[in-house]
């Protein structure tokens, strides 16, 4: 029943084309709005602390992304992140790189601390860090030393400490609300050299929360699987398709599959075991 949920979902998405607002990656942002427009959404990637509230309070769901932090920002973060509170709009939040230095340290918790997340989308290494498990965050890429922590441990520890949903993206993507599991076993590891997949996951992640608050039949975990099944089953057939041309072809690829991601693709290539 929830692999068929997480299925479905993409042709509400694209039936209701959801506004997402995204406070992202300067790195990534080009490449998160297509793909968020590819998968049937609507990107809108507004920032400035004047607007980013208002913005919020017209969209469908609130990405926070913190790849390329800095201080006029995190304010505008958590304006949009009470706004969207104070409205019920589900919040996705990518710590990209916590553990790594004080100051992402400092504003993970700041975060966390002022805004209700419905989604924690990260690497082991990321999620660590939240769990308040050892931790060697090395950039944004999961540390090898950190290979050995229990992924399904971490993800229900911190879904049950933020009362959340957390999603740690690794070969195999594991999915948790603290009691439910879901593992995904989609995806290539080519998608690692090419920059922004993760912010690109996050960013479709939002795309499906936001058709959650209006529907009685799904809820942010089987958006956060859909969010990162569509990514990695795009990854997996740009790769059949691209790999020989080099990453620079399979990244339009990407693009390419999620633009024509649909219910039967998602259905046939789904790879989802509930734990």
């Amino acid at each position: 029943m929830e692999k068929e949920r997480v299925v479905s979902m993409i042709e509400v998405v694209r039936k209701e084309v959801p506004l997402v607002h995204h406070i992202t990656n300067y790195v990534t942002v080009n490449d998160c709005a297509n793909a968020v427009l590819a998968i049937g959404a609507s990107p809108i990637m507004a920032d400035d602390i004047k607007e980013t509230a208002d913005i919020t309070s017209i969209s469908k769901a609130l990405v926070l992304n913190i790849g390329t932090l800095n201080e006029r920002t995190i304010s505008s973060m958590i304006a949009s992140g009470k706004k969207a509170n104070e409205l019920r709009i589900p919040v996705v939040f990518d710590p990209v790189g916590a553990g790594a230095s004080t100051f992402r340290n400092e504003t993970t918790k700041r975060i966390l601390d002022n805004v209700k997340v419905s989604i924690i989308r990260a690497n082991l290494s990321e999620m660590s860090y939240i769990a308040g498990i050892a931790a060697s965050t090395k950039g944004v890429d999961t540390a090898k030393e950190d290979e050995g922590n229990d992924p399904v441990f971490v993800a229900k520890s911190v879904a049950k400490m933020y009362h959340c949903i957390a999603a740690v993206t690794g070969k195999v993507d594991i999915v948790s609300d603290g009691e439910r599991v879901a593992g995904l076993s989609n995806g290539t590891a080519l998608l690692s050299k090419v920059t922004g997949t993760g912010c690109m996951t996050s960013a479709l992640t939002g795309a499906f929360a936001g058709i959650v608050a209006d529907s009685l039949e799904y809820d942010y975990f089987h958006a956060a699987c859909a969010g990162i099944s569509s990514m990695s089953i795009a990854g997996e057939l740009a790769k059949r398709q691209f790999a020989e041309s080099g990453t620079g072809s399979f990244h339009v690829g990407i693009i390419d599959y999620l633009s024509k991601m649909d219910q039967e693709l998602m259905k046939e290539y789904i790879n989802m075991e509930i734990k």
